[in-house]
């Protein structure tokens, strides 16, 4: 069977109170028999990691029909339909003041209640603060004495090779810790919509391990658990955990709005490679090429430029396109950025703020009927953000949660712009399009500052 991508079962005025990194190296050390072992490290880090529990509500609830007591009663169906409830995944507590828990959104998605269970077996409500699916990140809180926080370390230097543990609860059986390295850094492209700067690790991530932790040997949390790639749901050694780094900034969003706001630099980029580099004239062998420039956007106005190469983000090296496509993607709408700018062969720094998104377009709201649960509107043609564009497309007014299109990563605020590489500036031009493609067919789209394509099947 082929392999496939598996979701393990299914900051600035935020002062969020995250104990800071700085201790020692932990080593493995020998016990009273001389044999090495990490369990102090394990007994020092595991009551920050809980385990989730969701309630969601029965397929019966869901339909409206079964809201009539008429019709439940013509069917002899149940007056209260029982609600479902499962272990879903792992959380890992980051701030024991506040009782702050975090986890992946795809854990809590849909739930009603949520209920937490701490190593010591307390179990306790939990009040779902926000989330965010761009990065699979969500942030619950707790009430409760004698929390244990994690202390949160720096993801930025992790390298290859490094020793982490991942602990979680898979498959629902307890607590349970695996151990392995850093395979790979910034994998991303496993899903349609994220903003995806993923660790690959060894360290076996099972179904139930979803917002667990990884650590590395200070004791630090360095990762959230995510994602597999494996056959039939099982591991295989290819797991994916969300960097520290970007978890921290989406809890200051979280903790601040109630949600991540993504504002917009106004570029088109691609991955620097040596034909590139050798092509433009830069000494550099990691960093992202500019391919175009908005009219009107922050990049523009700051002197940004057709084939320009980015090599460094605040001061942070830039290694590809989807690096700094996530890392923008968290930067607060009117924070000013620091760009280390390759042109040619000279270098300059380029300080410019993040926008906020591009206006909606004004018009009738209209479904799409090969898309169900998704309606969008028309950019007319002469508004600013047809001019924008340098042309016409669609832009997502609404997508139903659980509806095909959102199933299929659509997100309101997309503007839908190619089907099979084709534009299209109407919803006629989108429906013959699609019809034509009998049945596979790909949709260009921008969310923010960057291109996603989808496919439809």
């Amino acid at each position: 069977m082929s392999a496939r991508l598996i979701r393990p079962l299914r900051l600035a005025g935020a002062a969020l109170a995250f104990t800071a990194a700085g201790a020692a190296v932990a080593q493995p050390l020998p016990d009273a028999r001389g044999l090495p072992t990490l369990a102090p490290l394990v007994n020092e880090v595991t009551p920050s990691v809980v385990n989730i529990s969701v309630i969601t509500r029965s397929p019966l609830e869901a339909n409206p029909l079964f809201a009539d007591p008429f019709f439940r009663r013509f069917f002899n169906l149940p007056d209260r339909p029982q609600r479902q409830e499962q272990a879903a995944g792992s959380g890992v507590i980051v701030d024991a003041a506040r009782g702050y828990v975090i986890t992946n959104h795809h854990v809590i998605r849909n739930a009603e209640q949520v209920v937490v269970t701490l190593k010591d077996r307390r179990q306790l409500p939990a009040k779902l603060i926000g989330t965010d699916p761009g990065t699979d990140i969500a942030l619950l809180q707790i009430e409760a004495k004698g929390l244990s926080a994690i202390r949160i370390g720096d993801s930025d230097t992790l390298q290859v090779g490094d020793y982490v543990i991942a602990i979680g609860n898979p498959f629902g059986i307890g607590q349970t810790v695996t151990s392995g390295i850093v395979s790979a850094l910034g994998r991303s492209g496993l899903s349609p919509e994220g903003f995806e700067d993923f660790i690959q690790t060894d360290a076996s991530i099972n179904p139930g391990n979803s917002g667990g932790a990884l650590v590395n040997l200070r004791g630090e949390l360095v990762g959230i658990n995510s994602a597999i790639i494996g056959p039939s749901g099982g591991n295989v050694g290819i797991g994916f955990a969300v960097p520290s780094n970007m978890a921290r900034a989406v809890l200051g969003q979280i903790v601040r709005f109630g949600e991540v706001r993504r504002g917009r630099l106004g570029i088109d980029m691609v991955d620097l490679t040596p034909d590139i580099a050798k092509k433009l004239g830069v000494n550099a062998a990691e960093g992202v090429v500019i391919a175009g420039v908005h009219a009107g956007s922050p990049a523009e106005k700051a002197g940004l430029r057709e084939r320009d190469v980015v090599v460094a983000l605040g001061g942070r090296p830039v290694r590809a396109a989807a690096e700094m496509r996530a890392r923008l993607g968290l930067t607060p709408v009117g924070e000013e950025i620091e760009l280390r700018v390759l042109r040619g062969s000279e270098a300059r720094v380029i300080r410019t703020r993040i926008a906020p998104p591009q206006e909606a377009a004004e018009g009738d709201a209209r479904p799409v009927p090969e898309l169900p649960g998704m309606s969008v509107v028309v950019i007319e043609r002469g508004s600013l953000l047809y001019q924008q564009l340098r042309g016409g497309g669609l832009v997502v007014s609404a997508v139903e949660q659980a509806s095909r299109a959102w199933q299929a990563g659509f997100r309101p605020g997309d503007i839908l712009y190619a089907v099979n590489r084709r534009r299209v500036q109407s919803l006629a031009e989108f429906q013959k399009a699609a019809g034509g493609a009998k049945g596979r067919y790909s949709v260009s789209l921008l969310r923010g500052d960057f291109s996603i394509t989808i496919i439809i099947r």
